[in-house]
């Protein structure tokens, strides 16, 4: 992959997809910053992960939902770089119940921290990079976004607004040199789908034309691929990565 840019801020990277993903970035020589909310100890130890593999790489904690803490974020990282050159919003929670037994608060909860903080990184970073009049954000969605999901209500509607949110902004950044995408990731081996049973996996993968769960690995290449300059005429798309169950 070739990269203009310099650094990268991936949000939620201290485990699971968002810390393959700054592994990932980090090898085609980018300076990652890993953010954090609650797992101070994985961040570091991905930090010494890339550090140990001859790449550079930061810890930055903070609340993406938090608004200020975001925006003091990017300023840090800008004050050390000179630039903030990419960013992956990967950071998300789920709170699953049953539309007819979700709270409101249930429901605003998983948008806040996936969806309104998508909002607040895409807005903060397209003010950085529009100095340079350069920059790439992918922001992690998922294949429920496009399809719905039973008990997922919140879930569903917070990424298929990142989907959505993602094209407004690409039409708004495009004459400024910043480019917009989404990566929207099916069943992803996972330290939460490693514990699912045997008959689960199996219920899954049969609805996979592939027939198997994507690798982080996987999921990390499409990134990298739509933030680097081998995807310079791309924006506003969103990019499936799930073995073929949503080809429409």
């Amino acid at each position: 992959m070739k990269f203009s840019g310099k650094n990268v801020l991936v949000t939620g990277a201290s485990r699971g997809i968002g810390a393959e993903i700054a592994k990932t970035l980090a090898s085609f020589g980018l300076k990652v910053w890993i953010n954090y909310r609650s797992g101070a100890t994985e961040a570091d130890a991905i930090k010494e992960s890339i550090e140990a593999d001859g790449g550079s790489a930061a810890v930055i904690g903070f609340d993406v939902s938090d608004e200020a803490a975001f925006i003091d974020a990017i300023k840090t990282i800008v004050d050390s770089d000179g630039e903030l050159s990419y960013l992956v919003n990967n950071a998300g929670i789920t709170n699953d119940k049953l539309a007819l037994r979700m709270k409101v608060d249930d429901f605003m909860s998983v948008i806040n921290a996936n969806l309104t903080s998508s909002f607040i990184g895409c807005r903060e970073a397209m003010k950085a990079m529009r100095k340079k009049k350069f920059g790439s954000v992918v922001n992690i969605a998922s294949i429920v976004g496009e399809t719905g999901n039973a008990g997922q209500t919140n879930y569903v509607a917070s990424k298929g607004g990142v989907i959505a949110m993602t094209k407004s902004f690409a039409v708004e950044a495009a004459t400024s040199g910043i480019r917009f995408n989404t990566v929207t990731p099916g069943f992803i081996s996972t330290e939460m789908t490693d514990a699912l049973s045997d008959e689960i996996k199996d219920n899954f993968t049969s609805k996979i034309p592939m027939r198997r769960f994507g690798k982080a690995r996987e999921v990390a290449e499409a990134t990298a691929f739509l933030l680097s300059d081998y995807s310079s005429y791309i924006t506003g798309e969103t990019l499936k990565v799930n073995g073929g169950m949503n080809m429409a």
